[in-house]
């Protein structure tokens, strides 16, 4: 889709569109009434300003919208919409070892006890164990920092999402 395309659409539709590329509701509602939009720059400027004044309950409820790393059963399930653009994302998961999956998944465990919602990572270009690393890492952050590093890694995956909406 084009953005002259994107900024013809009726608000409903465009807002299912944005809701792809980023699940939190707020932003959602602040991006699709910035529309229209004369260039990608600003589209993706603004995407990053709306995401980074919006609350901690906001940054929650996005990272809802994604699966676990490695979750392929939740890809294909509570994620259908976005399914195909995750599995994109997470493709590396799928050469993983066996070790690196069982790690994978008992660091997601250990990362949602601690801080209360999944472990957020952009997952493109990076392999398994890259973000095996990247999780084990981010496990000793205390909640007050992490909340940030993962807010920070969903911008990243919203400003790529949003580039796939406009390349499709």
């Amino acid at each position: 889709m084009t953005l002259p395309e994107l900024n013809s659409l009726p608000a409903p539709t465009r807002a299912e569109a944005l809701a792809k590329c980023c699940g939190a509701t707020a932003w959602v509602q602040q991006l699709n009434a910035a529309f229209p939009v004369a260039e990608a720059d600003v589209l993706f400027q603004q995407a990053k300003d709306i995401w980074y004044n919006l609350s901690e309950a906001d940054w929650r409820e996005a990272f809802t919208h994604h699966p676990k790393i490695g979750d392929v059963n939740s890809l294909r399930e509570k994620f259908a919409s976005t399914s195909q653009w995750a599995e994109g994302e997470q493709g590396a998961v799928k050469q993983a070892s066996q070790d690196t999956l069982e790690a994978l998944a008992a660091g997601n465990d250990s990362y949602e006890r601690k801080f209360g919602y999944i472990f957020i990572v952009c997952a493109t270009g990076k392999s398994a164990d890259e973000m095996l690393a990247l999780l084990q890492a981010r496990l000793p952050n205390l909640p007050a920092e992490e909340i940030h590093v993962a807010m920070a890694e969903q911008d990243k995956i919203t400003r790529l999402r949003l580039e796939k909406l406009l390349a499709a």
